[in-house]
């Protein structure tokens, strides 16, 4: 786990080792879970990425609310996992209370911006259901890949379970490239 940046602030006064811990945890999980889960993935992309690269991450302030099973990152979120990166304004990662601390649910808010090589996702908020295994990503929320294609809509729903996606929320609108013929190869002689 790398700090990229030493003015996140972790406010951790009186905590105890295990709430210390926490948060040690929970930090690399959100990034890790988060870019994994990120909806401009696809099936073959997912094999390429490095899960087991080094998370780092950055926040104007880093907050564990021990008593409401929760760590909130807030201002200038950045969270990055080799080609994958998280930014939002702000980011709540709920967990279950002992020892375990499995993660629940990730938010994240404001300005939601998820990006893997060329590929763009963006939207007012992002959430990550870890229970169910679903990626929700609402408010303005699109798709962009760097030849072109595009998807918007209201809300895009990702099923890692089944592989399957929707947008809806209104209109769903979109653009995508037709590949361009070679118009310099030699023509065919019958």
């Amino acid at each position: 786990m790398n700090f990229a940046r030493p003015s996140a602030c972790l406010s951790l006064a009186g905590a105890s080792r295990i709430a210390r811990a926490r948060i040690a945890l929970a930090v690399p999980v959100l990034g890790a879970s988060l870019l994994l889960g990120s909806p401009q993935l696809e099936a073959q992309g997912m094999s390429s990425h490095n899960s087991n690269a080094p998370v780092d991450y950055s926040a104007d302030r880093i907050e564990l609310q021990d008593k409401q099973n929760r760590v909130v990152l807030s201002g200038n979120v950045d969270v990055k996992q080799a080609e994958l990166r998280l930014r939002a304004a702000r980011t709540v990662v709920n967990f279950t209370n002992g020892e375990s601390m499995q993660i629940q649910r990730i938010t994240a808010t404001g300005n939601v911006v998820v990006t893997r090589d060329d590929q763009i996702g963006t939207g007012d908020v992002g959430i990550y259901d870890f229970n169910q295994k679903v990626i929700t990503m609402t408010g303005n929320a699109s798709l962009k890949r760097g030849n072109g294609d595009t998807l918007h809509g209201g809300r895009f729903v990702m099923d890692l379970n089944s592989g399957v996606s929707s947008a809806s929320g209104g209109r769903v609108s979109g653009t995508f490239s037709v590949p361009k013929k070679n118009t310099n190869a030699p023509a065919k002689s019958n």
